[in-house]
């Protein structure tokens, strides 16, 4: 598994992460299975969140065998810093873990989302105090509006920004390229969200995967150039949709990307020839 840095943090994490919402529903036996298969392909990131249902009760035990050997990063979605505050708490203590590498403003949607984090008594007060008291050592924020992230970004010196960066976003919506840029600026670390999304869902549309709120790419012929676009860009990793079937498929995707023809011999992934070609097509 190749391992990037992160931004200015330092540390080094795996370019496949695991999302807890992988775990969630699932049995603790099941957890447990599927975080000792992410650690034996190399994963050493995952990231969870109190919104994904039960997945903090489940992936807390699961990776306790595992706790100091990975990087591990959680999210509030309050904004106030009382209720952040009381929100990092119970992910603790639902992770049974002392600290979190890193804590992060989850889905910054707007511009008034941004000003509230930021506001005096609001939720970043409470994570800058909890970051000097041990119990969070890095400070990032996830974001669907290019809006809100560049306004957090030039407000305040986050570790790390997570958001989606996939083809579709890029060169269709045009979400990404002036983040990207901002981000690298700064010297923050990148995270991705949706490298093998291929869609949102339409009006009426089953899910065909239960814990997806849009359409997911489900063959390794598409997930191979997807995941290749993704990692073509300045981002330390990328997070696969919540299904174990799709974190595998990620992980299998990166395996052909590291073999010929894809890649050159000793050479990352990011700096293979023909990964890049492909990345830009």
């Amino acid at each position: 598994m190749e391992m990037r840095k992160l931004g200015k943090t330092g540390e080094k994490l795996s370019v496949i992460g695991f999302g807890g919402i992988v775990v969630m529903d699932t049995t603790p036996a099941e957890a447990a299975r599927y975080v000792s298969e992410a650690i034996d392909r190399g994963v050493n990131y995952f990231d969870v969140a109190p919104s994904y249902g039960n997945a903090e009760e489940r992936l807390g035990p699961a990776l306790q065998p595992y706790r100091d050997r990975v990087f591990l990063a959680c999210k509030t979605q309050k904004r106030k810093a009382a209720e952040a505050r009381n929100e990092l708490e119970s992910s603790l203590k639902k992770m049974k873990t002392d600290r979190f590498d890193l804590y992060q403003f989850h889905c910054a949607a707007s511009l008034d989302d941004a000003h509230k984090i930021l506001a005096p008594g609001g939720a970043l007060e409470a994570v800058l105090q909890a970051r000097d008291e041990g119990l969070v050592r890095h400070i990032g924020f996830s974001a669907h509006s290019e809006e809100a992230a560049l306004y957090l970004l030039d407000a305040f010196a986050f570790d790390s920004v997570l958001f989606p960066i996939n083809f579709a976003c890029w060169n269709d919506g045009g979400f990404g390229p002036r983040l990207c840029e901002k981000a690298a600026e700064k010297g923050t670390g990148m995270l991705a969200i949706k490298a093998l999304a291929k869609r949102p869902l339409r009006d009426g549309e089953p899910r065909t995967w239960a814990k997806g709120w849009y359409v997911p790419i489900d063959t390794l012929d598409e997930a191979v150039p997807a995941l290749a676009f993704t990692l073509s860009k300045p981002v330390t990793a990328a997070l696969p949709p919540g299904h174990i079937e799709l974190f595998r498929l990620a992980c299998n995707a990166l395996d052909v990307l590291s073999e010929p023809p894809w890649a050159s011999h000793n050479l990352p992934v990011s700096e293979a020839p023909l990964f890049q070609q492909t990345a830009s097509a």
